[in-house]
C-alpha cells in the first residue's frame, strides 16, 4: 500500500475505530473524484467520518444541515444589493468548500436536494446568469437516515446515481466499541490532529488515478457484469454505462491505494458493493435493503476471465 495513503487510513482509523474498510473505500471515492452517500442509523459515526477525512486531507470543510425548510439559496448562496457599490453582490453559500457534508440529505425537500446534486454534477453553480466555479478538489459526503424513518424524502434513483459510492458504517465490533466508550471524545481528538497530506498532494493523487492501467480482459469482466445485470431476471433494470465507468474509476483508485499501477479483478470486486449497491433494484415487489445480496449474487454469477 502507498505509505502516504496508509498514514491517512491509519490516522483516520484511530478516530473511527474498527472501520478501516469504510475509511479505505471513502478515500478511494475521493481519489476517484466521486461523491459519497452514507446511509445508516443516527449515531454510528457518519458525521465523524466526514470531519475526519477533511482534517486528515487538509480540506476546507463545511457542513449543511438539511431540514424540511432548507432553500436552494441556503446551499448555493444569494445575491444581495450593496447600496454602497450600487450593485448586487453574490454571497457564497456553504457549497463553496472542498469537502461538503450534506447531513441528513433526505430530510430536505426535493427542490433543495436538486440544488446540491446539480452542483455535484457540474462542479459549478449559476445564479443570476453568472457561473461560479467550485473549489478543487470538491467532494460531497451526504448522509441519510433509513427511508422508513419519519420525515424523510427519499432520493429518486436518478439522483442516487450521481453518487459514485454508497456505504454503511454499521455498529462497531465489541472490542472497538469498548475502546470508544472508555476512551477520549473523538471530537476532542480531532482538534489535535493535523493534516496528514495537503490538498495539493491529494489533487496529484487524483490525477494519478486516471493513469492506472486497466487491461482489455478487465474491461471484458466489467462488461460481463453490466450485461448480466441487464439480462438476469433478478434485477428490475440493468446497470448503465455510467455505472460501468464508476466501477472502473473506483477500481483504479483502490489499486492506487494498494500501491499498484494496474487494476486486478480483486480491486474491482472490492469496490463493487459500494459502487453498484444503490444502482441495483430487485425484481418484483421485494425490498432489498442496500442491495448486499444482489451484489454478492452478481459477483458469484459472473466468472473472472
Amino acid at each position: 500500500m502507498s505509505a502516504e495513503l496508509r498514514r491517512v487510513i491509519d490516522a483516520a482509523g484511530n478516530i473511527l475505530l474498527g472501520k478501516q474498510e469504510v475509511v479505505k473505500l471513502s478515500l478511494a471515492c475521493l481519489l476517484a473524484r466521486g461523491h459519497l452517500l452514507i446511509e445508516d442509523l443516527p449515531g454510528v459515526g457518519k458525521t465523524t467520518l466526514a470531519h475526519t477525512l477533511a482534517q486528515m486531507l487538509g480540506l476546507h470543510y463545511q457542513r449543511i444541515q438539511f431540514t424540511s425548510d432548507l432553500l436552494p439559496s441556503d446551499i448555493v448562496g444569494v445575491s444581495i444589493y450593496e447600496r454602497s457599490e450600487q450593485r448586487f453582490q453574490f454571497h457564497h453559500g456553504p457549497i463553496f468548500a472542498q469537502l461538503v457534508l450534506a447531513d441528513e440529505i433526505n430530510r430536505a425537500t426535493p427542490k433543495a436536494q436538486s440544488a446540491l446534486l446539480e452542483a455535484m454534477e457540474e462542479r459549478q453553480v449559476t445564479t443570476d446568469g453568472v457561473t461560479h466555479g467550485l473549489p478543487e478538489p470538491f467532494f460531497v459526503i451526504a448522509t441519510q437516515n433509513p427511508s422508513h424513518q419519519v420525515g424523510t424524502f427519499p432520493l429518486p434513483e436518478s439522483q442516487l446515481d450521481r453518487f459514485l459510492m454508497r456505504l454503511r458504517i454499521g455498529y462497531p465490533e465489541r472490542a472497538a466499541e469498548r475502546d470508544l466508550l472508555s476512551g477520549e471524545d473523538r471530537r476532542q481528538m480531532l482538534k489535535r490532529v493535523g493534516a496528514v497530506i495537503e490538498s495539493q498532494r491529494l489533487t496529484e493523487y487524483q490525477q494519478r488515478v486516471s493513469a492506472i492501467h486497466v487491461s482489455d480482459a478487465l474491461i471484458d469482466y466489467c462488461q460481463d457484469i453490466l450485461a448480466y445485470s441487464r439480462e438476469s431476471p433478478d434485477y428490475r433494470h440493468g446497470l448503465s454505462p455510467r455505472a460501468g465507468l464508476a466501477i472502473l474509476q473506483s477500481a483504479r483508485a483502490w489499486a492506487l491505494i494498494e500501491g499498484r499501477k494496474l487494476v486486478l479483478p480483486e480491486d474491482l470486486q472490492a469496490v463493487l458493493p459500494a459502487t453498484i449497491g444503490h444502482r441495483l433494484q430487485p425484481a418484483g415487489d421485494s425490498a432489498e435493503p442496500h442491495g448486499e445480496s444482489l451484489v454478492m449474487n452478481l459477483i458469484s454469477s459472473v466468472p473472472i476471465p
